[in-house]
């Protein structure tokens, strides 16, 4: 397909970034790497479906997978990714009032 440019590719991250759970998973995962198993026993995401929200974040280039035996264990792709998180926190933290 045609090849997208920089603010195509922008807009793709922030809207894989645009859903709680896939907030929440990218936050555990600045933590650690986690295991797929792992995920579905956590009962804040065996309720959401969980590998369609994986998938959008391996798609966003945001998460990487990699298989270890039965296992398939989840990790940040890029630990920038970490910035962008704390950044939209500190802008919260200001505009807090201002948010609807």
């Amino acid at each position: 397909g045609e090849k997208m440019g920089l603010e195509e590719l922008q807009g793709k991250i922030f809207k894989a970034l645009g859903h709680p759970i896939r907030v929440k998973i990218v936050k555990r995962l600045i933590e650690e790497e986690v295991c797929a198993c792992k995920f579905i026993n956590d009962i804040e995401f065996s309720q959401s479906n969980l590998s369609q929200h994986l998938k959008i974040l391996k798609e966003a280039g945001i998460v990487s997978s990699e298989k270890k035996g039965m296992n398939v264990i989840y990790s940040l792709a890029n630990r920038e990714i970490a910035e962008i998180i704390s950044k939209s926190e500190l802008v919260i933290k200001e505009n807090m009032e201002k948010i609807k």
